[in-house]
């Protein structure tokens, strides 16, 4: 879509045939212009991993907290 709105196709037209507003696009534009298909992926990828390592570890942090509290009471 970037590359579309490059090669001198109006950015309305661009979005109208995606689907999406303009606002997305030039979201999209500022965060991926100048990369790669690859490094756009490889991104992507990370985001994904760091999403996953995020919720493994406030999982972590609600366990150890319910862990405390019952030790608490017991003790």
């Amino acid at each position: 879509m970037l590359r579309e709105q490059e090669a001198g196709v109006a950015t309305s037209e661009v979005c109208r045939r995606h689907g999406i507003s303009e606002a997305t696009f030039y979201k999209w534009k500022a965060k991926y212009g100048g990369m790669e298909v690859s490094d756009a992926k490889r991104l992507k990828g990370l985001e994904d991993e760091n999403r996953r390592l995020k919720q493994l570890l406030a999982e972590s942090m609600l366990d150890n907290a319910a862990l405390k509290d019952l030790l608490g009471k017991n003790g």
